[in-house]
């Protein structure tokens, strides 16, 4: 089933009235699991808030999303997830075949959940499942191809690698400038590979401060929360290698914009010299000329603002619920 055509349509615009997730998650009928996954999947496309504020969800959206033929209905189906054992009958394959595939990253999960054995079950969508079967029939049946075969043998999993690869795209295009996309990159980058591809120790620190949240969670053990910031990183040189190579490219757009900013402050003219802000370059201040007014040719160095100071402890990509408050007694 091919999903409707207008999901690309262009940028949202700002005029209409935004509503916050929450409301816009009733408004369309979702559960609080779903909308999360509308919204990484892009059926329900989000702005950013006010101010550096929660993501909210254009008016316009929302009539688009509740104007589809087959709403609410086909937007549920888009979002329907299942594990291993009902993905395997739905694509009429073993379970073993099955999790064959998913290790080769045939197609990958969407969302993931630790159980009580602290065994991490993936989730996968229902639509990409059906989407594979129809243009893969081969992969069904018969043997599966040497190449594939020796990469399972060697012990190749990518069901972690594919979602990450979602959730990293997901947070890349919501990212509201040069840095932010970058520290998205950096996101899932161990901290002795951080130091490694950034020797800068103060844009490691802004990158550590725009750090995005991969997951909210519940309250967890301490074993279930380390295996969910493992699941956070990359792993394996060649996934290490490719973030690496992005967060270079990212940097060097993010320098290149504040240096464009930097000059064309420069070339403002002002009456009155102003610090510098902390995400800034040490800027240039005039020295008063006889007259006691700022020369125009002369300048002293200023020393900027001290680095932030590098953590040495593991910055979490996690972010803890708030529990729910508990239910006012009956009156």
């Amino acid at each position: 089933m091919q999903k409707p055509m207008d999901r690309r349509a262009p940028a949202l615009s700002r005029s209409g009235a935004d509503v916050a997730l929450r409301t816009a998650a009733k408004e369309l009928g979702l559960k609080a699991r779903e909308f999360e996954l509308a919204v990484q999947t892009e059926e329900v496309r989000t702005v950013p808030g006010v101010r550096g504020g929660s993501r909210r969800v254009p008016r316009e959206e929302l009539e688009r999303v509740k104007a589809a033929p087959d709403f609410p209905g086909g937007l549920r189906e888009r979002l329907r997830v299942m594990g291993a054992g009902e993905a395997s009958e739905l694509l009429d394959i073993s379970p073993s075949r099955f999790a064959r595939l998913a290790r080769a990253g045939c197609f990958g999960p969407v969302s993931f959940y630790v159980n009580r054995y602290r065994t991490v079950v993936w989730l996968y969508l229902a639509e990409e499942l059906r989407n594979f079967a129809e243009n893969n029939r081969t992969l069904l049946t018969g043997r599966l191809p040497a190449g594939m075969r020796a990469c399972l043998t060697a012990g190749t999993d990518h069901r972690a690698r594919r979602w990450r690869e979602k959730r990293v795209g997901q947070l890349a295009r919501e990212a509201a400038g040069f840095w932010e996309r970058a520290a998205v990159r950096a996101s899932v980058l161990a901290d002795s590979t951080l130091a490694e591809a950034v020797p800068d120790p103060g844009e490691r620190a802004r990158l550590r401060e725009l750090r995005p949240c991969f997951l909210e969670v519940r309250p967890v053990s301490g074993a279930t929360r380390d295996i969910l910031e493992e699941l956070c990183l990359a792993e394996g040189e060649e996934e290490t290698r490719w973030y690496r190579c992005l967060l270079a490219a990212d940097l060097e757009a993010a320098r290149a914009a504040d240096a464009v900013a930097a000059t064309a402050a420069r070339g403002t003219p002002a009456t009155f010299w102003t610090a510098p802000s902390p995400e800034e370059k040490p800027a240039a201040q005039p020295v008063p000329d006889a007259s006691g007014r700022p020369g125009p040719d002369t300048a002293r160095p200023v020393a900027g603002p001290p680095a932030a100071p590098v953590s040495r402890r593991r910055w979490s990509l996690l972010r803890r619920r708030r529990p729910k408050p508990a239910a006012r007694p009956a009156q």
